[in-house]
């Protein structure tokens, strides 16, 4: 099977080439063009926008040749301007699980060409695929408009939750009397839980917005050990309501990692509150970092055998690992692929299955900062892992070999 993309978007590329490698029992190729020029032929084409130009009125419009990823505002001009032709449409921003179901049906004719099927079928087939698609896209335009509600309602919601930290933050200064240590104890709690659900409103807003505005985030030299003490300030009440033994062993690290202070610790916090949860009383949590060389093409990490062969005589790592491992049950091997998704479903109680919505924002805060998040199970419990990369100053004339292979390694 044949596939062109007429995009000029990477990241889009990039998930259209992860949604086709999963089908395993589909050998496809993906080109992409940067243009609306139709000079290649193909089984599928992938259009990102409308069409510069009309479609060949000879060109074959089946729903499952062609797939239209559009603007909401975008569809009824475009309707218009097809004609009688059908079309496929998504609305962007696609999500991953729509656009993954709709190229999988979409390759199932070339998989059946050996197949001789009469052409009554073929017919009730597309009739069937078309229905199929007016109801999507009209799930799609609900979807949004349920999303516009939620980060609306979620952005409101975080006002009175800063307003009513701010409170607590006053009374415990001693700014309107004097309290009694089990005042105090109340307060800091309160304050506790305020933060929490303030975490978790950020995460559903940025959760909301991120699909619709790219977010690039302000990466600037930062110290990972200052952001992680920080983390750990933030979780400490919950470490000690459960008796957590916590330790932290940080290595030193050459050259730079840049990062947004303020979004890393949302990360740490998430990972640390998450082991924390399912951390049984008494339990451990070991915060471990140190530099590691990382296979960004292949997205291979610097734990285990999958290490990259050219950095193996090398003495400047290209990234910083951080290991965050609880003593918490494991999580079954069948969901850890999942687990980072925003719709993963939690079946309660000490099921880890479900990561919910703090391990989806790290996921998006992780990428945003050109890094890679995911879990193993080890023998001593859960281990969440994160690497992000180490930046070279180009005076350091002693790097200049590392910083050619990194250059290779990132293009």
């Amino acid at each position: 099977m044949k596939a062109v993309l007429v995009s000029s978007d990477t990241e889009l590329l990039k998930l259209c080439r992860e949604i086709l490698n999963e089908h395993e029992d589909l050998d496809c190729q993906l080109f992409n063009v940067t243009n609306g020029s139709r000079s290649q032929e193909a089984d599928l084409y992938i259009w990102d926008g409308a069409p510069q130009h009309e479609l060949s009125r000879g060109t074959e419009h089946r729903p499952s040749k062609h797939l239209f990823l559009l603007e909401r505002n975008e569809v009824a001009a475009f309707r218009e301007n097809l004609g009688p032709a059908e079309a496929a449409i998504l609305l962007k921003p696609v999500t991953r699980a729509t656009l993954s179901a709709f190229l999988g049906f979409a390759a199932l004719p070339s998989l059946r060409n050996h197949i001789s099927t009469e052409r009554s079928l073929r017919t009730d087939r597309d009739e069937m695929l078309q229905c199929l698609i007016q109801s999507n896209l009209q799930l799609q335009q609900y979807e949004q408009d349920r999303t516009n509600f939620l980060t609306r309602a979620v952005h409101d919601f975080r006002a009175p939750l800063t307003a009513a930290g701010g409170y607590c933050g006053l009374l415990l200064g001693g700014a309107l009397g004097p309290l009694s240590d089990e005042q105090k104890e109340v307060l800091q709690r309160m304050r506790h839980s305020i933060r929490r659900l303030s975490r978790m409103a950020s995460a559903m807003f940025e959760l909301g917005v991120g699909r619709h505005v790219k977010k690039v985030p302000d990466l600037r030299p930062g110290d990972i050990r200052q952001t992680v003490e920080q983390s750990l300030y933030e979780i400490a009440p919950s470490a000690e309501a459960k008796n957590l033994s916590v330790s932290v062993d940080l290595a030193p690290h050459s050259g730079a990692v840049r990062l947004e202070a303020g979004q890393m610790e949302q990360v740490l916090v998430n990972l640390l509150d998450n082991a924390c949860k399912f951390t049984p009383k008494a339990g451990s949590i070991d915060v471990r970092g140190y530099p590691a060389f990382w296979e960004r093409r292949s997205g291979r990490h610097g734990g285990g055998p999958a290490v990259d062969r050219r950095h193996g005589d090398s003495r400047y790592p290209n990234s910083y690992r951080v290991d965050i491992l609880d003593s918490g049950p494991p999580i079954p091997h069948e969901h850890i692929a999942k687990l980072f998704e925003e719709y993963t479903s939690c079946a309660g109680g000490e099921d880890r299955s479900g990561g919910g919505l703090g391990l989806a924002i790290c996921k998006m805060i992780v990428q945003a900062h050109e890094g890679r998040i995911w879990l193993e199970n080890t023998e001593y419990g859960p281990r969440f892992s994160f690497v992000l990369p180490i930046h070279f100053a180009p005076s350091d004339h002693h790097l200049e070999e590392e910083l050619e292979l990194l250059t290779e390694e990132i293009n």
